[in-house]
């Protein structure tokens, strides 16, 4: 029995000898802070109606894709019609009016060569004729307003983007000025919220982890505002390929808020027995010992196939690897 024990410690030994190990020593890791951030339209532009009236168009409705000088619905003013016409009518009136003042000056002319009208009078007959043409002209630039009254009552999208909100609709009335529909252009991007506590750790440029679409994607810090609100540092985050589909909605994202140390072993080197991790150390005698571990987060990026040991091994041990 004694042969026995001391050939398995043997090669218990051997085993040790055989196997590769690593001693632990304090590691600098990021710390993650997880937070909600809200994806944005980085700008929202109103598509306004340039004139009161009835919406007799609406061709747009929420989510469509827009683009810049794009018609997106009709407003329309019966009475710019009417008084387009009584300016018409106006102008009829006033040419007949100076056909006649025009004959009255050629007439006044050859009654001027005949001694029958003095110039005083012709001269007057000459002003008719000018003040007529004046009016026509007013008239005509009066007609010209309305025209282009009547032409602004197209509502036009000010930018490219995806359309949020249409709060008309077809057939009501509103006034000038009043937004037909909000359209998020400018591309969007996520903003975030983090506690102030976190403000000094905030670096412009650091890196952002978030899940989006399904998959894991990075971002970046772009900018952190200076106003603190509601005890929250705002935060824009820039993302390559973020799901648009929704805006306003709400993605789960993790935020670097500093550093500290802890002791990283090989996930490999974890041996987990009816839901208890054991991690093979070696001892003083160079004898492999079983020890009990608590572990903590799995690692990525720099310290990738790694995996945070919380308690059962202190730094200088010498983990064993299979």
């Amino acid at each position: 029995m004694k042969m026995l024990s001391f050939a398995l410690l043997l090669s218990v030994s051997a085993t040790v000898a055989q196997a590769e190990t690593l001693t632990l020593s304090p590691t600098e890791i990021t710390e993650w802070k997880a937070v909600q951030a809200r994806v944005e339209s980085r700008d929202i532009v109103p598509a306004r109606a340039r004139i009161g009236g009835v919406i007799q168009e609406l061709t747009i409705s929420e989510g469509d894709l827009v683009t810049a000088g794009q018609q997106l619905g009709l407003v329309k003013d019966d009475k710019i019609a009417f008084q387009i016409a009584a300016l018409d009518a106006q102008l009829a009136a006033l040419a007949a009016q100076l056909q006649t003042a025009e004959a009255e000056f050629q007439r006044g002319e050859t009654l001027v060569s005949q001694g029958v009208v003095t110039r005083q009078r012709l001269a007057q007959l000459s002003t008719d004729v000018e003040v007529t043409r004046n009016q026509i002209a007013a008239t005509e630039a009066q007609r010209a307003v309305l025209t282009q009254q009547e032409t602004e009552g197209a509502v036009i999208a000010p930018a490219d983007g995806r359309v949020l909100t249409v709060p008309a609709t077809r057939g009501s009335v509103i006034m000038p000025g009043e937004p037909v529909a909000t359209i998020g252009s400018g591309g969007f991007f996520l903003r975030l919220a983090v506690p102030e506590r976190f403000a000094g750790e905030l670096k412009a440029g650091a890196e952002i982890r978030l899940a989006t679409g399904g998959e894991e994607a990075a971002g970046r810090l772009a900018k952190i505002y200076p106003q603190i609100d509601n005890g929250r540092v705002i935060a824009d985050v820039e993302v390559d390929k973020l799901d648009t589909a929704f805006v306003n909605a709400r993605v789960l994202v993790e935020v670097p808020i500093g550093t500290r140390t802890a002791l990283l072993a090989p996930v490999d080197a974890v041996v987990n027995r009816h839901g208890i991790d054991f991690m093979m150390v070696e001892g003083h005698d160079g004898a492999a010992v079983e020890r009990t571990v608590i572990l903590g987060a799995v690692q990525d990026g720099d310290h990738s196939g790694l995996v945070e040991v919380i308690s059962g091994v202190s730094a200088g041990d010498k983990v064993v690897r299979p």
